[in-house]
């Protein structure tokens, strides 16, 4: 927080609209910060809003940095994870012990993009949804 802090007054001026909620710490190389900026949630313009301040919060912080911005659907918080990757759908499981799990489907065509971290996001969206989560690609 207080890294976002210093970035407002050295001239960030979209944090100042900006509200934060919680930082999820990823092992020691990657923090997912959960903030809207006030600029709305389409994927591409959070992102283009979003990547000067996850560099030079990544620099600060020494460690990688993903801003997303909070919602409560598993969808909209695979697409602002995992783009540029193209998803599909999200499907829900139900199993037979009452637990559900969600399946992200992403385009095959993006298996190069996501899977060297694949069971990272598998983790970021799982602790996020706050159910188990499994990445497939079709």
């Amino acid at each position: 927080m207080r890294e976002l802090i210093k970035l407002e007054e050295s001239g960030m001026h979209v944090l100042k609209n900006a509200t934060y909620y919680k930082t999820y710490f990823i092992d020691s190389d990657m923090a997912i910060i959960v903030i809207d900026l006030g600029v709305g949630s389409s994927v591409p313009i959070y992102t283009k809003n979003a990547k000067p301040i996850e560099h030079k919060l990544g620099q600060a912080l020494g460690m990688r940095v993903k801003l997303i911005p909070r919602t409560g659907d598993i969808r909209s918080l695979a697409m602002h994870l995992l783009y540029p990757a193209r998803l599909l759908g999200v499907n829900t499981l139900w199993l037979p012990d009452g637990s559900i799990e969600y399946v992200v489907r992403v385009n095959r065509r993006d298996r190069r993009i996501i899977e060297p971290r694949r069971e990272l996001y598998e983790r970021i969206l799982g602790e996020l949804a706050g159910k188990k989560v499994r990445i497939r690609f079709e």
